[in-house]
């Protein structure tokens, strides 16, 4: 995984852009279904869109942040710690 800031185009800041692999992507997805008290048993492969997913990317909003390894990256392109 990796945080780093966007290259959004607005006034507000750049954003944050959060790159998944997509086994990170695929363990992601499966917490989620844990959380949701959805346990599955043994092998699967997961679909994003129809398609095997090798790479994924999630945009902050400039409005928005993002808290990873205990620095806080705002969307208007601060770094706190």
């Amino acid at each position: 995984m990796n945080v780093k800031f966007g290259n959004g185009p607005t006034v507000y800041g750049p954003g944050v852009l959060i790159e998944l692999s997509g086994r990170e992507l695929a363990l992601a997805i499966s917490a989620y279904l844990v959380a949701r008290n959805v346990d599955v048993v043994g092998p699967r492969t997961i679909y994003v869109n129809g398609e095997s997913c090798e790479e994924a990317q999630v945009y902050v909003d400039p409005s928005g942040a993002v808290v990873h390894k205990g620095k806080r990256w705002n969307g208007n392109g601060q770094l706190e710690d």
